[in-house]
């Protein structure tokens, strides 16, 4: 029984000393989908990363003496309609295309988390004013509100980036203000609001840390969408413009060979392919592993 006592205090510090954080970090360990699409992520990270200095050729490099020339062991992925070697060409593309999925859910998940917050927390006209707003937008399939803002804004890259991030700002923000509308009910913040703190204070040092679970989760399930619409938009000739070798844009301008050189269609779309499916699986490792209500 004094043993018993005694190993109780270690293994409650034990406990403390692992957190949650290193408890999610476990759970996400244990899915080997999760590890898997983390794995995928990583992977083209470092190729949008170091891809262009280990690229074969340049990406406006042309020869049409060789276009449209098959896999080989010089071309590994063969040529595209002007000659241009297709992996240098895909390995200078993740950079575009990862830069701009990124820094469009970095911006929404910005502005969209302000938002909700603010709607959560204050209420009244501020909350009905910015709920109405989300739920127009909203009611406008994402692509052809993507659309709209670029042929708005202008066809290029940059606007493309602009159109994805708004269209992804309505999904944070009314995920942050069902987040806030519950914490705002915890004991701790009405004893915070007792004790005379601010309320900028309080949406700084408790709403705010206790929403980023799902700002988390959201974000990297949303940058494989982003990646998606950034593709969908370069090949309508809406995002990347020639010569840059964004991978939507790769597709749009193979896709008048398909038949002859299918290869140049083939492995920028796998490409797109792998990119969102380990976002997506990572994505859904981390929704299991912070959110309590999915752990056993």
């Amino acid at each position: 029984m004094a043993e018993l006592i005694r190993n109780l205090p270690q293994t409650a510090e034990q406990e403390k000393v692992a957190g949650p954080w290193k408890e999610a970090w476990r759970s996400f360990r244990k899915s080997k989908s999760a590890v898997a699409g983390a794995g995928i992520v990583i992977f083209f990270i470092l190729v949008a990363i170091i891809g262009p200095m280990l690229a074969p050729q340049g990406i406006n490099e042309q020869n049409l003496a060789i276009r449209l020339l098959p896999p080989s062991s010089e071309y590994w992925f063969g040529t595209d309609d002007l000659g241009r070697d297709v992996l240098s060409r895909i390995l200078h593309g993740a950079r575009l295309s990862l830069t701009v999925g990124i820094s469009a859910v970095i911006l929404s998940a910005f502005f969209g988390s302000l938002l909700g917050i603010i709607a959560g927390y204050y209420g009244r006209w501020i909350d009905t004013i910015i709920s109405r707003v989300f739920d127009i937008m909203l009611a406008f399939p994402s692509i052809l509100l993507a659309i709209a803002v670029v042929s708005i804004l202008g066809p290029s890259l940059r606007n493309a980036l602009i159109a994805i991030a708004i269209i992804n700002i309505p999904n944070f923000g009314r995920l942050i203000r069902s987040r806030v509308l519950a914490i705002k009910e915890e004991e701790y913040i009405h004893a915070a609001k007792a004790i005379g703190m601010k309320n900028s204070r309080i949406l700084w040092r408790h709403i705010l840390p206790n929403s980023m679970t799902p700002i988390i989760v959201q974000g990297t399930l949303a940058i494989a969408t982003a990646i998606i619409e950034a593709a969908a938009l370069g090949f309508l000739g809406l995002g990347a413009e020639a010569p840059q070798p964004e991978w939507g844009k790769m597709l749009a301008d193979a896709r008048m060979f398909l038949l002859n050189a299918p290869w140049a269609m083939i492995f920028p779309g796998v490409a797109i392919m792998l990119t969102v499916i380990g976002f997506n699986l990572m994505g859904d490792g981390l929704r299991d592993a912070l959110d309590p209500k999915m752990k056993n």
